[in-house]
């Protein structure tokens, strides 16, 4: 069921699955890319094991409220507190939240700021913060050129806007498991013929974390609500060792770890993902 939740002159537009009277989980994506890149199958199998489903688009993707390219409005904690909004709005007073990579960092920031509404977290191919990152390896030199150039793309019609979102998918998820390429692009396909603006979603590159965003976040040992860790071994966008220091610097978070996958979630990993998340939750 799609519901658009309106406050503060925002919209963001939201699909819920399941009964409502069941633990809710709300699905938090990552950067540049709309709620679709959480699949039905994947939601529906949530539900088959006994939940509530909510996923969104984030600001500046799909048919949430986009801002001009390059000039985002708002911040990280903006984004966070999107997802209270969206728990108010159903009338839920806790729930898991599940973040993708950018929605990982958010649903940290979640659980630090709103530990109440948080029944848990699941980070899942998430950055680690906190000061001492600056010596962990970071993203590839090829996603980081990707990134780097966004900015200067400017695309004459769609044909370029499909293939310039493929080679960004092709770069970034790079990994052994196997990848239906027919299928991904009619997912950018999707992805962009339901965008208010789809060139909006660059956006999320350009908002820099301010500085009580970052003493959050430096702060993640403070976590007090249960956290499941979820990364992939070949990630080349966030390296598998900073998933392994958010389960080291977390109290009592379990670390899950996908042997050859990379910055995704496969279809071949849905089971186990969510066999661990029950096991946890």
């Amino acid at each position: 069921m799609s519901r658009v939740i309106s406050f503060n002159g925002i919209e963001i537009y939201t699909e819920s699955f399941g009964l409502k009277d069941n633990p809710a989980i709300l699905l938090v994506m990552g950067a540049a890319s709309s709620m679709i890149w959480w699949e039905e199958k994947f939601c529906k199998k949530l539900v088959d094991k006994g939940f509530f489903v909510i996923k969104y688009d984030n600001r500046d993707t799909g048919k949430s409220t986009t801002y001009e390219p390059l000039k985002p409005e708002y911040t990280f904690s903006d984004m966070a507190d999107d997802a209270i909004h969206i728990l108010d709005a159903y009338s839920i007073k806790k729930a898991i939240i599940m973040g993708m990579s950018m929605g990982g960092m958010s649903t940290q920031l979640i659980a630090m700021k709103y530990p109440e509404r948080v029944n848990g977290a699941i980070l899942l191919a998430s950055l680690y913060i906190p000061k001492d990152s600056d010596d962990l390896p970071k993203s590839s030199d090829e996603t980081n050129d990707l990134f780097n150039n966004i900015k200067n793309f400017k695309p004459r019609d769609e044909n370029e806007t499909l293939e310039f979102a493929f080679k960004q998918w092709s770069t970034t998820n790079k990994s052994s498991r196997p990848h239906d390429e027919k299928h991904i692009k009619e997912m950018i396909k999707l992805d962009i013929d339901r965008a208010k603006n789809y060139n909006s979603r660059v956006n999320h590159f350009f908002i820099r974390p301010k500085e009580e965003e970052l003493n959050i976040l430096y702060k993640i040992s403070e976590i007090t609500v249960p956290v499941l860790v979820i990364h992939g071994t070949e990630d080349i966008v966030v390296p598998y060792v900073q998933g392994e220091m958010l389960a080291k610097s977390i109290p009592g978070a379990v670390l899950h770890t996908m042997e050859g996958a990379g910055h995704e979630i496969n279809a071949l990993d849905y089971d186990d993902v969510i066999d661990k998340i029950m096991d946890i939750f």
